[in-house]
């Protein structure tokens, strides 16, 4: 009796692309690494694993897009209050 293949896991890639490139490098890239695992070990027929890899590619590239939202932030956070410095002290 043959058992059926269980439902195939979304890869990420396309996100995984898309924060390494506009987001955070390092995390983006370790989301394309996972990204890459997910076909090749469901044909393998590694369920689990591909199911762990789309897993870990979504949380990397989270990461990835959480990291540039906070540096991004903290850019504004910081020009910002320099800028509103310089008026307040005459400078501009």
């Amino acid at each position: 009796m043959e058992t059926s293949k269980p439902k195939h896991p979304q890869n990420h890639l396309a996100m995984a692309i898309i924060s390494a490139l506009l987001c955070c490098q390092p995390a983006g890239i370790v989301s394309i690494v996972y990204a890459a695992q997910v076909n090749s070990k469901y044909a393998s027929g590694d369920y689990e694993g591909a199911e762990r890899a789309s897993q870990n590619a979504k949380t990397w590239w989270i990461v990835s897009l959480v990291l540039a939202l906070v540096v991004w932030v903290g850019f504004i956070l910081i020009y910002g209050l320099g800028a509103i410095l310089a008026i307040a002290s005459g400078d501009l």
